[in-house]
Protein backbone atom coordinates (compact mmCIF):
# COMPACT_ATOMS: atom_id res chain seq x y z
CA UNK A 1 0.00 0.00 0.00
CA UNK A 2 1.03 3.40 -1.33
CA UNK A 3 0.13 6.89 -0.17
CA UNK A 4 0.95 10.19 -2.56
CA UNK A 5 3.95 11.86 -1.74
CA UNK A 6 5.69 8.97 0.38
CA UNK A 7 5.33 7.35 3.53
CA UNK A 8 6.31 9.80 6.98
CA UNK A 9 5.40 8.71 10.80
CA UNK A 10 2.00 11.09 10.87
CA UNK A 11 1.34 9.38 7.55
CA UNK A 12 1.34 6.01 8.79
CA UNK A 13 -0.69 6.30 11.80
CA UNK A 14 -3.09 7.99 9.98
CA UNK A 15 -3.01 5.03 7.53
CA UNK A 16 -3.32 2.78 10.17
CA UNK A 17 -6.35 4.82 12.35
CA UNK A 18 -8.24 4.59 8.42
CA UNK A 19 -7.66 0.83 8.53
CA UNK A 20 -10.28 0.72 11.19
CA UNK A 21 -12.71 2.95 9.99
CA UNK A 22 -14.54 1.51 7.62
CA UNK A 23 -17.37 4.31 7.14
CA UNK A 24 -14.66 6.60 6.16
CA UNK A 25 -13.23 7.79 2.82
CA UNK A 26 -9.80 6.33 2.31
CA UNK A 27 -7.08 9.47 3.36
CA UNK A 28 -6.53 11.84 0.75
CA UNK A 29 -2.65 10.91 0.65
CA UNK A 30 -3.91 6.80 -0.42
CA UNK A 31 -2.69 6.57 -4.29
CA UNK A 32 -5.69 3.84 -5.06
CA UNK A 33 -8.92 3.93 -3.08
CA UNK A 34 -10.00 1.02 -4.44
CA UNK A 35 -7.00 -1.39 -3.39
CA UNK A 36 -6.96 0.55 0.31
CA UNK A 37 -10.85 -0.16 0.77
CA UNK A 38 -9.72 -4.03 -0.30
CA UNK A 39 -7.30 -3.84 2.22
CA UNK A 40 -8.66 -2.36 4.61
CA UNK A 41 -11.58 -5.07 4.71
CA UNK A 42 -8.81 -7.51 4.68
CA UNK A 43 -6.93 -6.28 7.74
CA UNK A 44 -10.71 -6.22 9.71
CA UNK A 45 -11.76 -9.54 8.42
CA UNK A 46 -8.28 -10.71 9.21
CA UNK A 47 -8.90 -9.42 12.94
CA UNK A 48 -12.19 -11.05 13.53
CA UNK A 49 -10.72 -14.36 12.76
CA UNK A 50 -8.22 -14.03 15.15
CA UNK A 51 -10.87 -12.91 17.56
CA UNK A 52 -12.67 -16.18 16.63
CA UNK A 53 -9.88 -18.44 16.90
CA UNK A 54 -9.21 -17.32 20.36
CA UNK A 55 -12.95 -17.42 21.21
CA UNK A 56 -14.45 -20.88 19.99
CA UNK A 57 -16.75 -21.74 22.94
CA UNK A 58 -18.22 -18.46 22.35
CA UNK A 59 -19.14 -18.41 18.91
CA UNK A 60 -20.32 -21.69 19.55
CA UNK A 61 -22.44 -20.32 21.68
CA UNK A 62 -23.75 -17.56 19.84
CA UNK A 63 -23.86 -18.92 16.71
CA UNK A 64 -21.32 -17.57 13.48
CA UNK A 65 -23.22 -14.60 12.25
CA UNK A 66 -23.72 -12.82 15.31
CA UNK A 67 -20.20 -13.47 17.08
CA UNK A 68 -18.69 -12.37 13.63
CA UNK A 69 -21.10 -8.87 14.17
CA UNK A 70 -19.67 -8.42 17.53
CA UNK A 71 -16.51 -9.27 16.86
CA UNK A 72 -16.36 -6.81 14.32
CA UNK A 73 -17.37 -3.73 16.39
CA UNK A 74 -15.06 -4.98 18.85
CA UNK A 75 -12.50 -4.92 16.34
CA UNK A 76 -13.37 -1.81 15.38
CA UNK A 77 -13.52 0.06 18.71
CA UNK A 78 -10.12 -2.19 20.18
CA UNK A 79 -7.40 -2.02 17.45
CA UNK A 80 -4.42 -4.20 18.39
CA UNK A 81 -1.77 -2.22 19.87
CA UNK A 82 0.81 -5.05 18.95
CA UNK A 83 2.09 -6.82 15.82
CA UNK A 84 1.57 -10.32 17.43
CA UNK A 85 -2.05 -11.54 16.97
CA UNK A 86 -1.77 -14.38 19.72
CA UNK A 87 -1.37 -11.33 22.19
CA UNK A 88 -4.69 -9.45 20.86
CA UNK A 89 -8.46 -10.09 22.12
CA UNK A 90 -7.63 -9.81 26.04
CA UNK A 91 -10.31 -6.93 26.44
CA UNK A 92 -13.12 -9.06 24.61
CA UNK A 93 -14.47 -10.71 27.75
CA UNK A 94 -15.21 -7.83 29.23
CA UNK A 95 -17.00 -5.89 25.91
CA UNK A 96 -18.79 -8.89 25.29
CA UNK A 97 -20.12 -8.74 28.64
CA UNK A 98 -21.59 -5.29 28.22
CA UNK A 99 -22.09 -5.84 24.52
CA UNK A 100 -26.35 -4.71 24.90
CA UNK A 101 -27.26 -7.44 21.89
CA UNK A 102 -25.51 -10.03 24.32
CA UNK A 103 -27.26 -9.25 27.39
CA UNK A 104 -29.84 -12.50 27.11
CA UNK A 105 -26.80 -14.55 27.49
CA UNK A 106 -25.31 -13.44 30.62
CA UNK A 107 -22.57 -15.90 30.89
CA UNK A 108 -20.72 -14.85 27.15
CA UNK A 109 -18.19 -13.03 29.68
CA UNK A 110 -17.26 -15.57 31.91
CA UNK A 111 -16.94 -17.89 29.15
CA UNK A 112 -14.78 -15.60 27.25
CA UNK A 113 -12.68 -14.55 30.50
CA UNK A 114 -11.91 -18.63 30.68
CA UNK A 115 -11.28 -18.91 27.17
CA UNK A 116 -8.45 -15.84 27.44
CA UNK A 117 -7.17 -17.96 30.47
CA UNK A 118 -7.04 -20.90 28.70
CA UNK A 119 -5.17 -18.76 25.25
CA UNK A 120 -2.29 -17.07 27.99
CA UNK A 121 -2.12 -20.61 29.72
CA UNK A 122 -1.40 -22.26 25.88
CA UNK A 123 1.43 -19.38 25.19
CA UNK A 124 2.40 -19.12 29.10
CA UNK A 125 6.36 -19.38 29.55
CA UNK A 126 7.32 -23.34 30.65
CA UNK A 127 8.75 -24.46 34.06
CA UNK A 128 8.98 -27.89 35.63
CA UNK A 129 6.36 -28.17 38.48
CA UNK A 130 7.96 -29.92 41.83
CA UNK A 131 7.76 -33.75 41.73
CA UNK A 132 5.72 -34.46 44.68
CA UNK A 133 7.61 -37.45 45.33
CA UNK A 134 10.60 -34.67 46.23
CA UNK A 135 8.64 -33.57 49.38
CA UNK A 136 8.87 -36.58 51.07
CA UNK A 137 12.67 -34.86 52.33
CA UNK A 138 11.04 -31.93 53.67
CA UNK A 139 9.65 -31.68 57.41
CA UNK A 140 6.08 -31.32 57.44
CA UNK A 141 6.58 -28.12 59.70
CA UNK A 142 8.55 -25.87 56.81
CA UNK A 143 6.57 -27.55 54.26
CA UNK A 144 3.46 -26.09 56.08
CA UNK A 145 5.22 -22.60 56.47
CA UNK A 146 6.48 -22.14 52.96
CA UNK A 147 5.27 -20.00 49.96
CA UNK A 148 4.46 -21.40 46.76
CA UNK A 149 5.21 -20.16 43.52
CA UNK A 150 2.58 -20.78 41.53
CA UNK A 151 3.26 -22.43 37.06
CA UNK A 152 3.08 -19.00 34.82
CA UNK A 153 0.37 -20.40 33.18
CA UNK A 154 -1.73 -20.36 36.04
CA UNK A 155 -5.66 -18.81 36.41
CA UNK A 156 -8.79 -19.24 38.56
CA UNK A 157 -11.68 -17.95 37.15
CA UNK A 158 -14.98 -17.94 39.23
CA UNK A 159 -18.08 -17.38 37.59
CA UNK A 160 -22.36 -17.12 39.19
CA UNK A 161 -22.82 -19.68 36.33
CA UNK A 162 -21.73 -23.13 35.19
CA UNK A 163 -18.57 -21.49 32.85
CA UNK A 164 -16.65 -24.21 32.54
CA UNK A 165 -19.50 -26.92 31.49
CA UNK A 166 -20.44 -24.59 28.93
CA UNK A 167 -17.47 -23.80 27.81
CA UNK A 168 -16.17 -27.71 27.88
CA UNK A 169 -19.77 -28.76 25.93
CA UNK A 170 -19.63 -25.88 23.77
CA UNK A 171 -15.96 -26.65 22.51
CA UNK A 172 -17.21 -30.63 22.71
CA UNK A 173 -15.10 -31.83 24.98
CA UNK A 174 -18.16 -33.34 26.67
CA UNK A 175 -21.65 -33.90 25.16
CA UNK A 176 -24.14 -31.66 25.58
CA UNK A 177 -26.60 -31.93 29.11
CA UNK A 178 -29.50 -29.85 30.74
CA UNK A 179 -27.20 -27.17 32.41
CA UNK A 180 -28.37 -25.81 35.80
CA UNK A 181 -27.13 -21.84 34.45
CA UNK A 182 -27.60 -21.39 38.33
CA UNK A 183 -25.15 -23.13 39.33
CA UNK A 184 -21.79 -21.21 39.90
CA UNK A 185 -18.45 -22.71 38.62
CA UNK A 186 -15.13 -21.63 39.49
CA UNK A 187 -12.43 -22.59 36.65
CA UNK A 188 -8.75 -23.78 37.19
CA UNK A 189 -6.84 -23.28 33.88
CA UNK A 190 -3.16 -24.73 34.27
CA UNK A 191 -0.54 -26.21 32.06
CA UNK A 192 1.72 -28.17 34.08
CA UNK A 193 3.39 -29.45 30.39
CA UNK A 194 1.96 -29.87 26.96
CA UNK A 195 -1.73 -29.37 27.29
CA UNK A 196 -3.71 -26.72 29.11
CA UNK A 197 -5.70 -28.39 31.42
CA UNK A 198 -9.15 -26.87 32.64
CA UNK A 199 -11.20 -28.09 35.41
CA UNK A 200 -14.16 -26.69 37.76
CA UNK A 201 -12.83 -27.06 41.43
CA UNK A 202 -14.86 -26.80 44.78
CA UNK A 203 -15.37 -23.53 46.55
CA UNK A 204 -12.81 -24.83 48.83
CA UNK A 205 -9.92 -25.53 46.70
CA UNK A 206 -10.28 -21.97 45.06
CA UNK A 207 -10.20 -20.41 48.58
CA UNK A 208 -7.22 -22.10 49.19
CA UNK A 209 -5.59 -21.35 45.79
CA UNK A 210 -6.52 -17.60 46.00
CA UNK A 211 -4.63 -17.55 49.17
CA UNK A 212 -1.66 -19.50 47.69
CA UNK A 213 -1.44 -16.80 44.79
CA UNK A 214 -1.78 -14.50 47.32
CA UNK A 215 1.54 -15.40 48.86
CA UNK A 216 0.20 -17.06 51.88
CA UNK A 217 1.94 -20.03 53.37
CA UNK A 218 0.31 -23.32 53.45
CA UNK A 219 -0.45 -23.57 56.07
CA UNK A 220 -1.82 -19.97 56.55
CA UNK A 221 -4.07 -21.06 53.19
CA UNK A 222 -5.17 -24.19 54.88
CA UNK A 223 -6.76 -22.16 57.62
CA UNK A 224 -9.20 -21.21 55.10
CA UNK A 225 -10.44 -24.41 55.11
CA UNK A 226 -11.66 -25.20 58.96
CA UNK A 227 -11.02 -28.22 60.77
CA UNK A 228 -11.14 -30.86 58.41
CA UNK A 229 -8.05 -32.30 57.92
CA UNK A 230 -8.81 -34.94 55.42
CA UNK A 231 -10.03 -31.73 53.08
CA UNK A 232 -6.48 -29.82 53.71
CA UNK A 233 -4.92 -32.90 52.97
CA UNK A 234 -6.79 -32.77 49.28
CA UNK A 235 -6.33 -29.15 48.82
CA UNK A 236 -2.41 -29.73 49.46
CA UNK A 237 -2.21 -32.60 47.51
CA UNK A 238 -3.89 -31.41 44.89
CA UNK A 239 -1.82 -28.04 44.73
CA UNK A 240 0.95 -30.13 43.74
CA UNK A 241 -0.36 -33.54 41.64
CA UNK A 242 -1.76 -31.15 39.47
CA UNK A 243 1.47 -29.13 38.57
CA UNK A 244 0.76 -26.26 40.13
CA UNK A 245 3.42 -25.56 42.33
CA UNK A 246 7.15 -24.71 40.65
CA UNK A 247 9.26 -23.15 43.89
CA UNK A 248 8.71 -23.50 47.27
CA UNK A 249 10.52 -20.66 49.22
CA UNK A 250 10.63 -20.54 53.47
CA UNK A 251 11.50 -17.42 55.08
CA UNK A 252 13.98 -15.94 51.93
CA UNK A 253 15.43 -19.65 51.71
CA UNK A 254 14.55 -22.02 48.50
CA UNK A 255 13.69 -25.62 48.98
CA UNK A 256 13.94 -28.31 46.37
CA UNK A 257 11.91 -27.99 42.79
Amino acid sequence: MTMAGGSTMDGEALLASALLAPEDPAPEAVADAHRFAVYRNNVVVSLIDAIAATYPAVLALVGEAFFRAAAREFVLKNPPDSPILIHYGGAFPAWIAAFPPAAGVPYLGDVARLEWAWNRAYNAAEAEPIDPESLAELPPEQLAMSVVELHPSFALISSPYPAVSLWAEATERVPATDLDLSTPETGLVIRPRELVDVRAITPQMARFLTQIAEGAPIATAAETLGSDQGLVAECVAGLFQLGLAVRLSALGTKTPD
